[in-house]
């Protein structure tokens, strides 16, 4: 059975040696000494939370041979003991989803397996909606859940006041419900966790604190205690909001903070004693704050508003203080009154209960509240497991996630939002600070498409052109940059509002799309991430990396690094600058996740390169459209003609005197030209093209036209199968065995909202494929999407149906492009006229 929160806060006692006495049973501290210490091992996971011990179980489960633990007090310490426990399939996150259903999935079979109880409860649980918004954001939700596994239902009041007898039904217009959501005791589902690491073969060891890590030349690691010092192949940071102490050690500043969070636990409340089922766990959205049944009270956990909240700022500047481990912070019941309130009025029993526990303790935040989890960029074999806010929820699905890692070479599937390297130096203390506060705050704020947060922002990662912008648009941000979405003119609706159908930004888009399509824009680029790589072996590094043979000097192509399985891994462009130097262009997103496979592949085969990042050093601005040759041909004395300057070549040329490096290429697929220009001189080369440019109709153009303009001209690019490639007997082998699914470009018939990305498409009532992204096609005045469909559904003329925000529009596959990019328009205008 589960222990309630009240008899858990029995170690709560300010004397350290009613604790020590309350734990020392259930901990194997006293006898860590006489475990034989192991001097090597294949990985060390350093941290006894659920997280750490989650991912020792399933590395050992795996058939990992030499697992080891290391906990600097006792398993739990630190956030994991003092935990409300909910566990819920639900995520906005369309992969983090796949984490949920499989941490809920491992918890109902542990008991079984490890003969420990875990406390797991699933009476199910109800987002409730207030707001007509909140409504339209659970059809949003719902649209990206039907191709998933996990059973989630919109459900009317009738059906809400069933699973929840006590609500205000008045209040509620509507619930998302998930069946199988519920909650579990963190203390021994941790405990379980351990037993079972234990009976795979796993040591852990208890009072183990790490004194300080050092890299070996081979890529190891010496994992030093005060027991003595380890020999480890990989280590695993799982240590909560010790995260950062550990990261310092090598030389590393990881972006998480403590935030006080509270909850409090009521005396019995006869009404909810006298039911004769559990109460479904709810979240009232519009009042930031969840609330299940605790025995026969209730557990109420708000999330206090970005001005009233607290972050343990001290920490992050001067440690976490050596002794804290199974503390709490003090409670601070003024912070939460508001949201108190709102609680009595939406459950009105709230109001006779006595609160018998308050809980303030530190959970850990990272500035976009997902965790950091994978290896990290900068050093061989160190992986991060950390910035958990929910960690209950997370641990059994990022444990199995990470073991399959670990012990198959890559992910399991694509977490990159999790990814520990999509922060760099730009994610310093002010803006981490100001970011959790943020989502602290925003918890349960409306999630929709587009989103943006504005906290923090901007960092110190401006383009060049940044200031000569920033008044006239829309501005996104990309891994620290700012970055257009889209302009403004005189009489637009300006500023930022979202919205789950077509917005202010709808028009102005369509005006930047007819902009690029008949007569020339400019774009800031710089957010791209650029690697220089160069040396002896970087052609025989980049032959083995990419599924693509090597551009010749001079020349570009689009590449792809593939996993060992097959799987894409990054899109990448590639320039071969002098011969054995070569420029790779990938995505904002990406930066630290393509960097550190690079540097992975490169010292693991011993090949003799230099990597080197010149993201924040060179800005990038695109130039498109049909007049785009004329602006540019005005600025210099380089031939710009077909003939002199031919499509996916390269050269460095001067721009109103200043050098500039030129690649003509366009995401947009008209005639246009990326420009890599340091950082200093890019804003007068975006000067000197908006001057020569004004009798062709230059303008600027953001990110959203350029997304509607590749849509539309089906944008993909394959090279061609090259020698001996990461991922090329994997491929051989799919291509043998003959695919399920292809990815279909599909238009919509719509209303006033267009496809995002991760829909359900349906057949004959029945779930058939997702989208992959979409966007209103401006040129042809039509919704368009990729899309998945098994093969028999591929063919053109297909219809099939789109779910968006809980209607079912029809769609059709058809045969792609929509609209052809400027080099085939061109080359098909020349055959012609070559023919006649």
């Amino acid at each position: 059975h589960q222990r309630p929160a009240a008899e858990r806060l029995i170690r709560l006692s300010d004397d350290p040696v009613i604790t020590h006495l309350c734990f020392s049973p259930l901990s194997d501290g006293a006898t860590v000494l006489g475990k034989r210490w192991k001097d090597t091992a294949e990985t060390v996971i350093i941290g006894g939370g659920c997280v750490g011990v989650s991912v020792a179980y399933h590395l050992a489960k795996g058939g990992m041979k030499d697992v080891v633990l290391l906990e600097k007090t006792e398993l739990t310490a630190g956030s994991t003991w003092h935990a409300a426990g909910l566990t819920t399939y639900y995520h906005p996150g369309i992969n983090v989803k796949k984490v949920h259903y499989d941490s809920i999935k491992l918890y109902e079979t542990l008991e079984a397996e490890t003969g420990q109880a875990v406390g797991l409860h699933t009476p199910g649980s109800v987002r409730i909606a207030a707001t007509a918004a909140r409504v339209d954001e659970m059809r949003y939700q719902m649209t990206r859940t039907h191709w998933h596994v996990t059973e989630q239902y919109m459900i009317g009041p009738e059906k809400v006041l069933e699973l929840f007898p006590l609500l205000d039904i008045n209040k509620v217009l509507a619930g998302l419900y998930t069946p199988g959501d519920g909650h579990i005791d963190p203390y021994s589902l941790t405990m379980a966790l351990a037993a079972g690491a234990r009976m795979y073969g796993a040591q852990i060891y208890n009072p183990a604190p790490v004194t300080s890590l050092s890299p070996t030349a081979d890529g190891k690691w010496d994992v030093q205690t005060p027991h003595g010092t380890i020999r480890a192949n990989r280590i695993v940071n799982a240590t909560g909001f010790w995260a950062r102490e550990v990261g310092k050690m090598i030389g590393f500043d990881h972006p998480t903070i403590p935030v006080h969070h509270q909850y409090v636990v009521t005396a019995t409340v006869p009404e909810v004693k006298a039911l004769k089922k559990e109460l479904a766990v709810i979240r009232d959205l519009e009042a930031s704050y969840y609330l299940r049944q605790e025995r026969d009270g209730l557990l109420f956990g708000p999330y206090e508003k970005m001005e009233k909240m607290k972050l343990q700022d001290s920490w992050v500047r001067e440690g976490v203080p050596p002794g804290f481990g199974k503390e709490l912070f003090e409670s601070d019941l003024d912070r939460i009154m508001e949201h108190v309130e709102m609680a009595m009025e939406m459950v009105p029993v709230l109001k006779k209960a006595d609160i018998i526990n308050v809980v303030s303790g530190p959970i850990t935040y990272t500035p976009d509240l997902l965790p950091m989890v994978g290896p990290h960029q900068g050093v061989r074999n160190y992986w991060a497991a950390v910035g958990f806010g929910y960690g209950v929820i997370h641990a059994g699905g990022i444990g199995k996630f990470l073991s399959d890692w670990i012990r198959n070479g890559e992910p399991p599937y694509d977490l990159i939002e999790c990814d520990p390297n999509r922060y760099g130096r730009w994610a310093d203390v002010p803006f981490m600070c100001a970011k959790a506060r943020e989502s602290y705050g925003f918890n349960n704020v409306v999630g929709y498409p587009k989103e943006e947060r504005f906290a923090g922002r901007p960092t110190y990662r401006l383009s060049g052109v940044y200031e000569l912008l920033n008044d006239k648009a829309s501005m996104g941000f990309h891994a620290g940059w700012e970055q257009p979405h889209w302009f403004y003119k005189p009489g637009d609706d300006v500023g930022y509002k979202p919205s789950f159908r077509r917005t202010n930004w709808f028009g102005p888009v369509g005006r930047e799309c007819k902009l690029v399509m008949e007569k020339v824009g400019v774009i800031d680029l710089t957010p791209f991430a650029k690697f220089i790589v160069k040396g002896k072996d970087s052609q025989k590094l980049l032959d083995r990396l990419f599924a693509n043979n090597m551009p010749k000097v001079g020349l570009t192509n689009i590449s792809h690094m593939l996993t060992p399985a097959g799987r894409v891994f990054a899109e990448v462009t590639i320039t071969q600058l002098t011969p054995g130097e070569f420029l790779l262009i990938t995505g904002s997103g990406s930066e630290g996740h393509d960097l550190r496979w690079i540097e992975d592949e490169a010292a693991n085969g011993g090949y003799d390169v230099d990597i080197s990042n010149i993201t924040d050093d060179v800005g990038v601005l695109g130039i498109a459209g049909p007049n785009s040759r004329n602006v540019l041909q005005k600025l210099t004395d380089e031939d710009l003609s077909d003939g002199g300057f031919k499509f996916l070549h390269c050269k460095s040329i001067k721009l109103a005197g200043i050098p500039v490096r030129a690649i003509r290429i366009s995401y947009t697929g008209e005639l246009g030209w990326e420009l890599y220009i340091d950082q200093k001189n890019m804003a007068a080369v975006y000067q000197a093209m908006m001057e020569a440019g004004q009798d062709q109709g230059i303008d600027n153009f953001g990110t959203y036209a350029m997304n509607s303009l590749r849509l539309e001209k089906g944008f993909r690019g394959w090279g061609a199968e090259p020698s001996d490639f990461i991922g090329k007997a994997a491929l051989q082998e799919i291509k043998a065995k003959g695919l399920r699914r292809k990815l279909s470009y599909i238009t919509l018939d719509t209303d006033d909202i267009d496809p995002e990305g991760n829909e359900t498409v349906w057949y004959n009532g029945k779930v058939v494929g997702n989208t992959t992204s979409g966007a209103y096609s401006y040129s042809s005045q039509q919704s368009l999407a990729f899309a998945y469909l098994p093969l028999d559904l591929c063919s053109v003329g297909q219809k099939v149906e789109v779910e968006l925000l809980g209607r079912k529009y029809p769609a059709m596959v058809i045969q792609e492009p929509l609209v052809l990019t400027e080099p085939t328009r061109t080359r098909l205008q020349k055959k012609a006229k070559s023919k006649a």
